[in-house]
């Protein structure tokens, strides 16, 4: 059964961009700092490392108790019972990772516009990824969302908004008043060699600027 999630602070990875030995050193210190929730993305890892990564990283947000969703693959999420997945546009469909997850798993949809926000909404989107807000080297192709589209889709749809893209403590600041449930960051936290410290300026930031636990 799902449970209240928090997204307010929430960890996307990237093993090129992070400071740490590894992954695992990187999603705990991350936690640690006060990140909400994990995305582990292997864009670059064949299925048996990103499984055997993902073993890895599960263990640890379960100690942890936060949860851990896998970027794209359904499949993986499903075999290391991961907290659920978090697809783009052009990724499988969402109904068609619900088949394959349940209904108690959670599924975030990238979205860029309003059209595409109802539309995940509507299919039964546990939350949603708006953005790219800021330019940002993880997504080279994404086109920027402006802040006007972030109210409107926050104006138009129920479910949890999470900003993402480029995200970081110098810009933090322009997500007062939108109404957004969280921030993703990948470079401002994994990039940092203080890996701890840097989540947990970064949720002191969040918790000042949008006032969410």
């Amino acid at each position: 059964m799902k449970r209240n999630i928090d997204y307010s602070l929430y960890l996307v990875t990237d093993r090129e961009l992070m400071y740490a030995d590894s992954i695992e050193e990187c999603v705990e210190q991350a936690v640690r700092g006060g990140c909400t929730i994990v995305q582990l993305r292997e864009k670059n890892a064949d299925s048996r490392e990103f499984y055997e990564t993902a073993l890895r990283v599960r263990k640890i947000t379960a100690d942890l108790g936060v949860p851990l969703l896998i970027n794209d693959r359904a499949d993986i999420a499903l075999a290391v019972d991961a907290d659920g997945v978090h697809i783009g546009q052009e990724d499988l469909p969402l109904e068609a990772a619900r088949r394959i997850l349940g209904k108690d798993k959670i599924i975030g949809v990238s979205a860029g516009n309003a059209d595409e926000a109802r539309a995940a909404a509507d299919a039964g989107a546990d939350y949603l990824g708006v953005g790219a807000m800021f330019a940002t080297g993880t997504k080279t192709d994404a086109n920027p969302a402006s802040m006007d589209e972030l109210r409107r889709i926050r104006a138009e749809v129920s479910i949890p908004i999470v900003a993402i893209g480029g995200i970081n403590k110098n810009n933090v600041q322009l997500f007062a008043g939108t109404g957004i449930d969280g921030i993703a960051v990948v470079s401002a936290i994994v990039s940092q060699k203080d890996v701890c410290g840097a989540a947990r300026e970064l949720k002191a930031m969040y918790k000042k600027i949008i006032g969410n636990s």
